[in-house]
């Protein structure tokens, strides 16, 4: 059996999800907490591979003793979130744990992901939201905000989202089905949530810049079909800032 995590964490400070070499990483922080937990090497699998400076509100991640499919702990399963806490840095928190079946896989079997990002739309920056919202100060009215929630809901559906792909990205197979995409604003700040079964390099922070220019008036919602159809990425708008990008839901 393997240990399923959900966790929290605020991306500021960590080069991505993955390990690397000359940085800081989440999954290097949960290998050397769950060595020191439960006393040898452990293979951690993630979700996703979020990308330096985002964020989540939800990563799901497995735990196996390294080289096998599984572990044995004495620790009780729900006090493994309290005891991997305190062996985390203060911007990661594991909020559940539960035993899964050594056959369950973290990242192939998800069957859809949320995205969250976040726009503070206001003329002065705002410290508390510094790293964790993109900061535009021009304001948008609310009619450029239904705007670009017109625009979103045409990303829904089954589409090669190529246009909406980092350019360089090596992935063969650019289909993705996005089951909801929407953007509201609440104050001083626009969301843009989008579910899909899977997602691009990219994709949420590229839709997201395309959904300013709507919003600034460069493009118009009725653009995105054909944006989409070019499978082009000089046809869609800029990748907006990591910061602004919250994993917020995982499915199985």
């Amino acid at each position: 059996m393997k240990i399923f995590l959900k966790l929290k964490y605020d991306g500021s400070a960590y080069g991505g999800y993955q390990v690397q070499k000359n940085c800081p990483t989440i999954q290097k922080m949960l290998n050397e907490a769950t060595a020191s937990l439960f006393g040898y090497e452990c293979d951690i699998t993630g979700c996703s591979r979020t990308d330096s400076g985002v964020h989540a509100e939800c990563f799901c991640a497995t735990v196996a003793k390294k080289g096998e499919s599984g572990l044995t702990t004495s620790i009780p399963v729900e006090k493994i979130p309290q005891a991997l806490n305190v062996r985390l840095p203060d911007d990661i928190a594991v909020f559940s744990a539960e035993w899964v079946e050594d056959s369950f896989h973290a990242r192939y079997g998800v069957k859809e992901k949320t995205y969250v990002y976040k726009i503070h739309n206001a003329p002065a920056r705002d410290p508390f939201l510094r790293n964790r919202a993109w900061h535009i100060p021009k304001r948008f009215s609310d009619e450029a905000v239904a705007a670009a929630d017109a625009a979103a809901r045409l990303f829904c559906g089954k589409h090669d989202f190529s246009s909406y792909m980092a350019a360089g990205s090596k992935v063969v197979d650019t289909v993705r089905e996005v089951k909801h995409a929407s953007v509201k604003k609440e104050g001083d700040i626009i969301t843009f949530t989008v579910t899909a079964d899977g997602f691009l390099y990219n994709m949420v922070r590229i839709m997201c810049g395309t959904l300013v220019d709507v919003m600034e008036g460069a493009r118009k919602p009725q653009d995105i079909p054909d944006i989409t159809a070019r499978a082009d990425r000089r046809a869609a708008g800029r990748t907006a800032p990591a910061h602004g990008l919250y994993l917020y839901d995982v499915k199985y």
